[in-house]
């Protein structure tokens, strides 16, 4: 992160919020890491971490609607920071029943006075009251439904377009408004020192609360307090990790003692669920392209107790160039992509991404698939996964990658519990946020055939 990014804390919630939201739209630093960081660079006390980041969020998850709220009070231009302090304004008013209006106005004016002048502060003040005086504007007023759902939802209009191209408006919509709910909290057990029951009661015996998934036998919810915070996270007991994070591991569903590789690995969640899976016994060889990142997998795999994975600085695209051909017996592509599925935990996703790269990607992701299958064994199993819902990225890579090799056959996902068994469709999986809570994701499977050369 950038020292530009670093954000004062001086007890003031809607300052610092003010500052991390300035930073992410000024230096693009990531929403999330910049609110972890500041959090936990001042030690900020649980009722406040939970105001900042509700209204850092949801000024970024609204901005657009927002802004077509302010458009009707706001005469001539306003100085960058002064509208983003009208947005986080309004959001609190507009949106946040607990906190009373007027201490939103009056709150944003002292702001405005600190960080400008009484003149911002008095133009502050009288948008803000107009607009508890006359309330805002109708979306109903908006005739194309396309903007008018982009508005509603605050998301640009080609990726709404996108979405509907895809999945149709129903679907659509359903994910567009389930990116503006905040996330479930869900940690995954370290089955290899611990059963999903005894983690529940370390959990709660430091004052959280936990229930094990519906879905994912591995996967509890957490619905108060940190877990990266308490002994069962330091003990490696648990791993951070969202639900649809597990599924990959969980198709691929490595046996002890198999060889595997892991492709574009960091940080190492899916890693240390594979080496989980096989219960510790065999080898993993987890590569990424950034070198420093591969420290992270070392951290994770040191604090969980794993001793069967070795990092390597590959570029997964030139595993050919260092591995042995046809060595592994299972290989997991977590590909890059564009992150579609996440966006509710990184909202600047939306507003930064542009169509064209989307473009882009799905060659990086062919040709991680491409050297996969030459470092495959004959019978072995790939696992290709995004956390994106963009069909181009998805089924159309995987259909990409099946056309070039003949040698590869989609082949059913296994060891899913049966709300995900049944979702699946020749071999591919698309889990949309609505679902179950969880995050965007695919994956989709494929075993090398023999005779292959």
């Amino acid at each position: 992160m950038s020292k530009k990014s670093v954000v004062i804390w001086d007890g003031n919630v809607r300052d610092a919020a003010l500052s991390i939201l300035l930073a992410i739209d000024k230096n693009q630093a990531y929403s999330n890491l910049l609110l972890s960081e500041t959090i936990k660079r001042h030690k900020i006390e649980a009722k406040d971490r939970a105001l900042l980041t509700e209204i850092t969020y949801g000024t970024l998850q609204y901005k657009m609607t927002l802004d077509y709220y302010l458009e009707p009070f706001i005469r001539g231009s306003v100085d960058h920071w002064v509208r983003w302090l009208l947005r986080l304004s309004l959001y609190q008013i507009h949106y946040l029943t607990r906190i009373p209006p007027h201490a939103a106005v009056n709150e944003a004016v002292e702001i405005a006075k600190r960080r400008g002048h009484q003149g911002i502060a008095s133009m502050v003040n009288g948008i803000l009251r107009s607009i508890l005086r006359q309330g805002v504007a109708s979306t109903d007023e908006i005739e194309d439904p396309i903007e008018r759902l982009a508005i509603e939802t605050s998301h640009p209009e080609w990726l709404v377009q996108r979405f509907v191209d895809n999945y149709g408006m129903e679907v659509a919509t359903e994910m567009l408004q389930e990116n503006n709910v905040p996330p479930v909290q869900t940690v995954r057990v370290n089955t290899t020192k611990v059963n999903v029951e005894e983690a529940i009661a370390s959990l709660e015996a430091e004052g959280l609360t936990a229930k094990k998934s519906d879905m994912m036998p591995e996967c509890l919810h957490v619905t108060n307090g940190q877990p990266a915070r308490t002994k069962a996270f330091q003990e490696g007991l648990i791993t951070i990790q969202d639900e649809s994070s597990m599924i990959p591991a969980n198709v691929l569903h490595p046996n002890p003692g198999m060889r595997v590789l892991d492709m574009c690995a960091a940080p190492g969640g899916k890693t240390t669920h594979l080496a989980e899976i096989m219960n510790n016994e065999g080898s993993i060889l987890a590569t990424d392209l950034h070198p420093h990142k591969l420290d992270l997998i070392d951290h994770n795999t040191d604090r969980l107790g794993i001793n069967i994975v070795e990092t390597a600085p590959i570029d997964g695209r030139k595993a050919p160039d260092f591995l042995q051909p046809e060595s592994f017996d299972a290989i997991l592509v977590d590909a890059p992509c564009s992150g579609l599925g996440v966006m509710r935990r990184k909202p600047d996703i939306k507003y930064t991404k542009r169509e064209e790269d989307l473009e882009n990607l799905q060659k990086i992701q062919l040709a991680l698939l491409d050297a996969a299958t030459k470092v495959l064994k004959i019978e072995g199993k790939l696992v290709y996964s995004t956390c994106t819902v963009d069909k181009k990225e998805n089924e159309g890579t995987v259909n990409a990658f099946l056309t070039a090799h003949p040698e590869m056959e989609a082949i059913q996902l296994e060891s899913l519990p049966t709300k995900l068994a049944e979702k699946q469709a020749n071999g591919m999986l698309q889990v949309f946020p609505q679902d179950f809570g969880s995050d965007g994701f695919f994956v989709a499977a494929f075993r090398k055939k023999g005779g292959s050369n």
